[in-house]
Formats: C-alpha cells, sequence, structure tokens
C-alpha cells in the first residue's frame, strides 16, 4: 500500500501518541499500526481521500484504553493481562523469567565468544577487526527473538554479515596499515545499522522504525554507560579490598571479567532499554536540555582552537582526528535530542538551541573540510585523509538539510516530521560508507 506523505506523518504523529501509554509494549504498537493500516487502506479503496480514510479509521480503533484492554483479551499469553485488566493468576507471569534468563544466556555467550577471540586469535589486530563480529551475533539474536523475525529477514541479516565476516579475513592487509584500521573502525558502523534491522523487525524502510532505532541508540548508550560506571565501582572497591590482603586482581581482570563484562553489558543494556523504556523517555528531555547547551558552547571553544591553530595545512592531524569524532558526537546528541521530542508540540526554546548546535557544527566543518582539502593539496591522498574527507562532506550535507528544515519549522512553514524523516532517511548513507571505507579502501590502496 502506496502513503502520501502527509498520510504517513498523520500515522507518525498517532504512532508517537500510542507509543507514551505505558501499558502498550513496541510489539503491540506494531500491531496496532498494522490494524489501522488496514482499515485506511480499506477506506481508501471505497473513495475516500487519505485524510478522510485516516481520520474514519482512527475513529474505528476507538478509545485507546479501550482498544487496549480488547487486545488484553485476544492476547491473554502477554503482559498486556496483568497491566491492563485486573490481575489475575497467568502463565505469562513467567514471561519476565524466561527473558531475563534469555537475555543472560546470549550475555554469557558474547563474554565466551570474545574469551574464545582473546585466546585463539591472539594477533591484537586481527582481534579487532573481528571484535565487532563476535558480538553482533548476540545482539542480533536477542532482537530476533524478542521481534519474532521471519526467516526472510534473518537470512537478509546473515548474508552481509557473512560477507563482512570473509572479506575482514580474507583480505591480504599490511600489518598495522590504514586500511586495516579504517576497516576495524567502519566494520561496526555497518553491524550496527544490520542490527537496527533487525530492531525494528526487518521494517526498515518505516521512518518512524527508523526513529525507535535512533532513540532505542541513544537510550543504549545511557544505560551501558551506567552499567560500566557501576561495574567500575564494584571492582575497584573489591581490588582495594583485596589489596588489603595482598592478593593481585589484575590478572583475573584482564583475562576474564573485562572479556566477558564489556560485551555482555551490551547485550543487558539492549533488554534494560526494552524492558524500562517508559523511564528512559522521562530521562531523555532532561538530558537533552541539559547538553544540548554545554555542547554549543563545547564546539564554540573548539572553533576558537581550530582558528587559532595557524594556518590549515599545519594543523595537527590528531586534532582533525579528534574534531571528528566530536562531530560524530554532536550529531548522535542531535538525533537523540530529536527522537526525545514530541513531534506535536510548537517550537520553542529548545529548538532554536538545536539550530545554534546545527550551525556551530556546520562551522566546525566547514573549517575541517577546508583543513583536509588543504592538507591533500599539500601532502597528497591517503586513505585516511580520504576517509575522513568523506565523512564530513557526509556530516555537512546532513547539518545543512537539517538547518534547513529546523528554520522552516521554526518558521512554522514545516511540521517537525519532515525533520525527523531527514534524519532517519539518511542514517543508511552512512552505512553505505562505512560499507565503502571497509570493502572498496582496501582495494583501492593496495591494502596498505
Amino acid at each position: 500500500m502506496e502513503l502520501h506523505a502527509e498520510l504517513e506523518a498523520h500515522i507518525d504523529r498517532w504512532r508517537g501518541y500510542v507509543q507514551r501509554r505505558q501499558a502498550i509494549s513496541p510489539a503491540d504498537v506494531e500491531e496496532l499500526e498494522d490494524h489501522l493500516r488496514e482499515q485506511v487502506a480499506d477506506l481508501q479503496a471505497t473513495g475516500l481521500d487519505d485524510e478522510e480514510a485516516f481520520l474514519v479509521a482512527i475513529k474505528r480503533l476507538g478509545n485507546l484504553d479501550a482498544v487496549s484492554r480488547e487486545f488484553a483479551r485476544e492476547h491473554s499469553d502477554r503482559l498486556w493481562k496483568q497491566l491492563v485488566l485486573v490481575p489475575e493468576d497467568s502463565s505469562d507471569a513467567a514471561a519476565p523469567r524466561r527473558e531475563l534468563a534469555v537475555v543472560l544466556a546470549l550475555a554469557v555467550g558474547a563474554g565466551l565468544a570474545v574469551k574464545a577471540g582473546l585466546t585463539w586469535i591472539g594477533d591484537g589486530e586481527v582481534l579487532a577487526r573481528n571484535l565487532g563480529l563476535l558480538v553482533f551475533p548476540f545482539l542480533a539474536a536477542y532482537f530476533a527473538w524478542k521481534r519474532r523475525l521471519t526467516g526472510q529477514v534473518a537470512t537478509a541479516l546473515l548474508v552481509p554479515f557473512a560477507a563482512l565476516a570473509v572479506l575482514l579475513n580474507v583480505y591480504p592487509f599490511a600489518a598495522g596499515g590504514s586500511t586495516e584500521v579504517l576497516a576495524a573502525l567502519h566494520a561496526p558502523v555497518v553491524l550496527w545499522l544490520l542490527a537496527g534491522v533487525a530492531y525494528v523487525g526487518g521494517r526498515w524502510r518505516s521512518d518512524g522504525r527508523r526513529m525507535d532505532f535512533v532513540r532505542f541508540t541513544g537510550e543504549l548508550a545511557i544505560y551501558y554507560t551506567l552499567l560500566a560506571l557501576g561495574g567500575a565501582v564494584l571492582v575497584g572497591l573489591t581490588f582495594a579490598v583485596l589489596q588489603v590482603v595482598g592478593a593481585d586482581l589484575e590478572p583475573v581482570l584482564e583475562d576474564w571479567i573485562l572479556p566477558f563484562a564489556v560485551p555482555g553489558a551490551l547485550v543487558v543494556a539492549a533488554w534494560l532499554v526494552e524492558a524500562k523504556q517508559n523511564v528512559v523517555e522521562n530521562i531523555a528531555p532532561v538530558l537533552t536540555r541539559v547538553f544540548l547547551p554545554l555542547t554549543i558552547v563545547m564546539l564554540l571553544a573548539h572553533l576558537a582552537v581550530l582558528t587559532a591553530a595557524g594556518g590549515l595545512v599545519d594543523v595537527d592531524r590528531d586534532l582533525l582526528i579528534l574534531m571528528d569524532a566530536i562531530l560524530v558526537l554532536v550529531l548522535a546528541l542531535l538525533l537523540y535530542a530529536i527522537s526525545a521530542r514530541d513531534s506535536l508540540a510548537p517550537p520553542g526554546l529548545f529548538d532554536v538551541l538545536q539550530l545554534v548546535l546545527v550551525v556551530a557544527a556546520l562551522a566546525v566543518d566547514a573549517v575541517m573540510l577546508t583543513a583536509m582539502l588543504t592538507r591533500i593539496a599539500e601532502f597528497g591522498f591517503s586513505p585516511n585523509k580520504i576517509a575522513a574527507l568523506g565523512l564530513n562532506l557526509l556530516l555537512l550535507v546532513h547539518l545543512v538539510r537539517a538547518a534547513w528544515l529546523t528554520v522552516g519549522f521554526l518558521r512554522r512553514r514545516r511540521p517537525f516530521n519532515d525533520l525527523e524523516r531527514w534524519q532517519t532517511r539518511y542514517l543508511p548513507v552512512y552505512g553505505a560508507w562505512a560499507a565503502i571505507v571497509v570493502v572498496v579502501f582496501p582495494v583501492v590502496f593496495d591494502f596498505a
């Protein structure tokens, strides 16, 4: 069913409203949306236009609480029955424990895979190329179990994963060469977008689903950071206690704790995001409001550092790499801020701050592009320079369009959904560029 952009915007707004209901899980939101789309298609077939069909379909869905109760009666094997209807004994009471068991098993599996890689691969450079490949299957397996992926979607994930694994291990990289480092850095980007396909249940073409994945990524970073900080405190206290009695925990930390904790925490953090979505949704707007102005100040300070660094040819290479990392971080914050915002709310102060952030990032990106082009003209091409130049050009296009759409929204000439759609539809471009760096660059630059 081919839907017009305005109708898709209506459905995205409705979906955002439904997602804010505490009793409705992501899987059930998908089922509600499918039901809504079927209703719209049936009504369009009778001759109604998009807006009329949408309004009538919403009316047929009825009051959301009533719909929730109806779903609860039809799906008694879900948590719906406990959350929406009067609590009663149900076999579904074991579902949370079953999911926790699956998560812990996958977390341990990820740890075992990394530990095996450390033991059998040995070579640090080869391990760096394969680290994402060792962890990705367990995270994707959780999403596949959670979303009940079809065989077709699973195959669509398995083929590029297998191809990436083969190339990363068959290519005759020069030891410590630039293309090997670039491949190790960009392969996780490709894997993360593949994980996104698993997260959205294969419905990657949906703007709403992709924005869900953006929101999930931001929330995952929050939970993973909290787990890492908590784990660091516990390990530090344990170290302190054991040092008093003369025991050395460092070999155990390096050989066992870190290989299991670092990848395992990623799977556990993904489960926590799924289980505690409403809690994080309350935190997300607060975090974006705190970090947006702070990031603007940081960017302006970095812009001052770049302009004061002297001739653009003499700008330190490490500084350019660091600024690229900062721009990626700024982009991640921008995406998370957009995903955490209520799309129905009118323009406000933080939308203005968001525009200031984008303009500051554009200024930094423009200075960096000038510096990179100057260095290429002076010293010639290299894999690192071309990879960095390509990333900065992608960021430039992304930020320019984002600034334009934000201005249109602030002037009330464009809906906020236009800005959301641009962010999500541009994400695959980064994945395509990462794939080019991994697959094409080694061949073009003779694996150097």
